[in-house]
Order: structure tokens, then C-alpha cells, then sequence
């Protein structure tokens, strides 16, 4: 069972987490079947760790942790719709915090 950010309880489905991931990947060179292996790790990392019921917060944090290992941009879309950015900027302070988590090597473009 999953409890989502209202209260409520649903099944899990992993339909729709691969859905999402789907979709945070579209156009990106992400293939089918490393999806379909991060979404296999997601479900057996989940699994492992949680008895009965496993929160939304579990999950996107899974998945925005697996993504961001495959596609930046993917991640950022997975992203934005899982913490609900609602700004420009909200994009802008994500990028920033991916790439100084992530990307030590590259030297910061001015006002980045």
C-alpha cells in the first residue's frame, strides 16, 4: 500500500511509477530497458525497505535518486512534478543543486 499526500491509502502500482518515469524520460536518451531496470531496482529497494506501507515521499525520492544517476534533465522534469514547482525559479534553484551535488569538475557559468 502506498500513502499518498492527502491521507489516502492505494494500492501500489507499478504501472504508474513506470509511467512517470516514462514520461520524465520522453525525448530523452534514456532507453526502455534501463527504465525498465530502474524500475525494478525502485520496486525491489522499496520493498525491502518498507513491511506494508510505503510513503509517497519514499518513492519519489527513489525515483528522483535513480534518475538523477541516468538523465539530469529527466530528473529535473520527475522533479517538478513531484514537488510541485510552481516557479521558474524553482527550476533554476534545482539545477543549482544538482550541479553542485553532482558535477564538481565543471567550472559555474557566471550568475549560475
Amino acid at each position: 500500500m502506498v500513502l499518498k499526500r492527502d491521507g489516502r491509502r492505494e494500492e501500489f502500482a507499478r504501472e504508474k511509477l513506470l509511467a512517470s518515469v516514462q514520461k520524465a524520460c520522453q525525448k530523452r536518451p534514456v532507453s526502455e530497458q534501463a527504465i525498465a531496470e530502474l524500475i525494478d531496482q525502485i520496486t525491489d529497494d522499496l520493498a525491502a525497505k518498507h513491511d506494508r506501507e510505503i510513503p509517497y515521499q519514499a518513492i519519489g525520492r527513489a525515483v528522483m535518486d535513480s534518475l538523477r544517476a541516468v538523465d539530469p534533465v529527466a530528473f529535473v522534469r520527475y522533479a517538478s512534478f513531484y514537488r510541485r514547482f510552481e516557479e521558474a525559479t524553482d527550476f533554476v534553484e534545482e539545477v543549482k543543486n544538482l550541479e553542485k551535488k553532482h558535477d564538481t569538475l565543471t567550472a559555474r557559468l557566471p550568475g549560475l
